[in-house]
């Protein structure tokens, strides 16, 4: 059963996921990316959680967005808060997840009209 549609206009809708791919409307992508509720995505240069810095969220930061939900990976794993300064200073809320649950809670938002951006690491191919 089909619970939204796949492209909202002017919005970035999650089409898919699955190992080793994300993809944006009918683009895939291979690697980490960041994922606003409008305009281009952004590659994301962090592929595991151990990689993030504070600059890969002064990155989502510069969106400007009202919440982000950061998909972690194949499983859910929770990052040192100080990583999130940035984001818990400004007044955006985080929220933490697994990459399927991220891609499917950020078109729940977009399809809502909220200003969310999906932070997302990939999940690696078997």
């Amino acid at each position: 059963m089909k619970f939204q549609p796949d492209s909202l206009p002017g919005t970035n809708v999650i089409t898919r996921q699955g190992p080793g791919e994300i993809w944006v409307g009918a683009t895939r992508h291979t690697d980490s990316l960041i994922v606003p509720w409008r305009g281009d995505t952004l590659p994301w240069s962090a592929s595991v959680p151990e990689d993030l810095q504070a600059a890969h969220f002064d990155a989502v930061l510069a969106l400007r967005p009202e919440v982000v939900i950061f998909g972690s990976g194949p499983r859910q794993r929770f990052i040192a808060p100080a990583l999130l300064r940035g984001l818990i200073g400004a007044g955006i809320g985080v929220e933490t997840m697994d990459t399927a649950a991220a891609c499917r809670t950020y078109n729940v938002l977009a399809s809502e009209g909220r200003s969310v951006v999906a932070a997302l690491l990939r999940v690696p191919t078997a």
